[in-house]
């Protein structure tokens, strides 16, 4: 049984817990199996990489990390400012997310 996330690849989140409290970013990717996304620019980790083809000196490259999703929140479109996720039918009849702080459908 797959589950519904409230966040999306493309969504701009807010952390709202953990290191990297009050930062926002944009989703990169969604590993929905393990329940976390990795978000442009935040809880960046150093990596120790060998020389390869990308990176032909090696060394240590630092690079996003997954993080929870429950530590996330979508920011609203209208405000700009973090907000819960509904659900509800769309003009097409189909299921749409939106802002419940603002009442605007989230893209």
């Amino acid at each position: 049984m797959s589950v519904k996330l409230h966040i999306k690849k493309g969504d701009t989140v807010y952390v709202n817990a953990g290191d990297n409290r009050g930062q926002q970013g944009k989703v990169l990717e969604v590993l929905v199996d393990k329940r976390r996304a990795v978000v442009e620019g935040v809880n960046m980790v150093s990596k120790h990489t060998k020389p390869n083809a990308k990176n032909p000196q090696g060394g240590i490259v630092k690079q996003e990390a997954p993080i929870a999703i429950d530590n996330l929140q979508v920011v609203d479109p209208k405000s700009g400012k973090p907000t819960r996720i509904g659900r509800r039918m769309g003009d097409n009849g189909k299921l749409v997310r939106y802002s419940k702080k603002s009442g605007e459908e989230i893209k």
